[in-house]
């Protein structure tokens, strides 16, 4: 697909403008967490120790500090955004998850007039209702002890109790009851996304994971690289407890989410400025909400750049034999999918929406909703994936099928928002 600026133009002005409203949503939720013998870190002498002994080659830190497992049950509040067409609430709504070192202003960026906004794409020219929000213990939503409770699986609980509120119709201010929910992430929210499905494999109808891969060869890079410091030190961040960790310079985030030549540095100082942190509970569990065989059957795209760094070590097609690319491995994981496609964006780092590359992004994860009965206002029944513990009895999923897509990029010329006017197509281990 080619995005010239006369066709976003054209675009734009049939497009419908949206109506956006910030929510609380009080969650009530329960996980079987990991319980670390791990203190929490006080000094930044501290959180640096504890990058070196949590990357150290030839060692599973994560296994030798954990005692056992503890159930943490409680409730809590979630900031969301909840964003519709001005002509209403369409019938799919998609639930967006960020990552590590964002909240959810990654899916709808206020940069260079909202140029780079995933929100504003998916509602303005797709149709769709939108649901971004802050993940448990990251930015508006409530905050917790950093090691033993803000962890992996307690989020995916989160993310489980807002996604069944969404299909009853009891969030504050939402009264549309959601038939349809496709389950979009970025990163650490791509992992909830799969583990949610994992768990629940008829709580979705369709899989977005974006800067994923299933590889935890490479979670070293961005550990080491983001140059992590006491986030309460950071003035912006001082409401943060001991224990949550931010990057400690422009030159970690650009480490972690930029590739050489691909982003307008004044979006690299707004990342910086505007970054959120991860704790050290969220780090030792940290991709171990990936590695069991996920039978969802749905339509299923994965979506990374070429140089991601977490997932691909900064080279996505450095796949392994059999393989054009490394999160093409994922099918493995997910052998039940429904047209599974992997999406290489080439040039583009770990931080897709923040890229020139994000026109290109943007289209694809929409068209592939589209093209495999998700459009917005879609009426076709839900999924029921066989074998899961709902009682939906319907049949089960068609056969996978992988499709890597490469591009190519050009770069001769620069949109108001900057970069290429034109973009087309061509660690740790532990167990839960």
């Amino acid at each position: 697909m080619k995005y010239t600026t006369a066709a976003v133009a054209a675009l734009a002005a049939v497009a419908s403008a949206r109506q956006c409203q910030n929510i609380t949503v009080p969650v009530q939720v329960s996980a079987r967490n990991g319980k670390f013998n791990q203190t929490t870190p006080v000094t930044d002498i501290d959180v640096e120790d504890f990058i070196l002994n949590l990357t150290q080659q030839g060692t599973n830190y994560t296994a030798s500090v954990l005692e056992g497992y503890q159930t943490v049950s409680g409730n809590y509040s979630i900031a969301a955004t909840y964003c519709t067409p001005d002509s209403g609430p369409a019938k799919v709504v998609q639930v967006l998850t960020h990552g590590i070192g964002f909240d959810r202003s990654y899916w709808d960026l206020s940069f260079n007039n909202y140029n780079y906004s995933y929100v504003k794409e998916a509602v303005e020219e797709y149709g769709y209702s939108t649901f971004s929000y802050d993940r448990l213990g990251i930015g508006m939503s409530s905050h917790g002890e950093a090691v033993n409770e803000i962890q992996a699986l307690l989020e995916v609980d989160a993310l489980r109790a807002l996604t069944e509120d969404l299909r009853n119709g009891i969030i504050p201010g939402v009264s549309e009851k959601y038939g349809k929910v496709v389950h979009v992430g970025h990163s650490f929210g791509s992992q909830h996304s799969y583990a949610l499905t994992a768990m629940y494999p008829n709580i979705s109808d369709g899989i977005v994971l974006t800067g994923f891969s299933q590889n935890g060869s490479f979670g070293a890079f961005f550990e080491l690289g983001s140059n992590f410091i006491q986030a309460n030190t950071v003035a912006a961040l001082s409401a943060y407890p001991n224990g949550y960790l931010a990057s400690g310079n422009p030159t970690g985030v650009q480490n972690d989410f930029f590739s050489p030549g691909m982003f307008d540095p004044a979006i690299l100082t707004l990342a910086y400025n505007t970054g959120k942190p991860v704790t050290v509970g969220e780090l030792l569990t940290f991709g171990g909400e990936t590695g069991s065989i996920n039978h969802f059957c749905g339509p299923t795209l994965i979506i990374t750049g070429a140089r991601d760094i977490p997932y691909c070590g900064g080279n996505c097609l450095a796949a392994p034999t059999g393989y054009t690319s490394i999160p093409e491995t994922s099918k493995n994981y997910l052998p039940n999918a429904k047209n599974f496609e992997v999406i290489i964006v080439p040039e583009a780092g770990h931080g897709l929406n923040l890229q020139y590359s994000h026109p290109f992004t943007y289209s694809s994860i929409n068209n592939y909703l589209v093209a495999n009965g998700l459009a917005a206002n879609s009426t076709a029944s839900s999924i029921a994936c066989s074998g899961s513990s709902s009682s939906s009895t319907s049949a089960s999923a068609s056969a996978s099928t992988s499709k890597v897509v490469s591009a190519s990029v050009s770069k001769a010329s620069s949109s108001q928002a900057g970069g290429p006017t034109s973009y087309k197509g061509e660690h740790h281990t532990w167990s839960a």
